[in-house]
């Protein structure tokens, strides 16, 4: 099963990564909303804090399997639309990286809150990462495509997430399968 997802993922982001050969006109769009895509995943600090932000869901359980994601991605755009504009907030990248330690820290944990703390919480570190991406936006690039590129791997970062999540009760899942027959 480990085997199975790992390669699943592999896959996945083998595919967002995969960059087309643009040899004919017309493609500036697609070399924009790549540029989005790929932005996630070129910060070991996004990356840490999108994929803690699915496995954190998946321990809190219920609701909050999809409720912690989507608060996340919101705000991430609510955060990039404040960015573009030039919006200044304060210690951006130093809440950036307490996201990643938080986030950290309640997943080793296994920590879990009511759904909607964990909302705000995740909310308030995803205005911070989405104005990062918003401010670094390069200047070419079309907004919207841009932003659908970074939403979209976030996407499949807390998706990610939520599959490691998921595979690491699978084993307790199991057993408590075989001690009910």
């Amino acid at each position: 099963m480990n085997r199975l997802l790992s390669a699943g993922l592999a896959g996945l982001l083998t595919m967002a990564l995969a960059l087309p050969a643009l040899a004919h006109t017309g493609h500036a769009g697609h070399a924009m909303f790549q540029q989005g895509l790929l932005h996630p995943l070129n910060g070991i600090d996004h990356l840490l804090a999108m994929v803690a932000v699915g496995i954190w869901a998946v321990q809190n359980g219920g609701r909050a399997v999809w409720l912690l994601p989507a608060s996340f991605i919101a705000m991430l755009a609510g955060g990039a639309i404040l960015g573009m504009s030039g919006v200044e907030l304060p210690a951006v990248e130093a809440g950036i990286a307490a996201s990643v330690a938080v986030l950290g820290l309640l997943v080793l944990l296994n920590r879990r809150v009511p759904v909607v703390a964990g909302m705000l919480l995740v909310g308030a570190f995803a205005v911070l990462h989405g104005h990062a991406h918003g401010a670094e936006m390069p200047q070419a690039a079309d907004p919207v495509l841009y932003s659908l590129g970074f939403l979209l791997s976030t996407a499949m970062l807390h998706g990610a997430g939520i599959a490691i999540g998921l595979t690491r009760h699978i084993p307790r899942l199991l057993s408590a399968g075989r001690a009910a027959r």
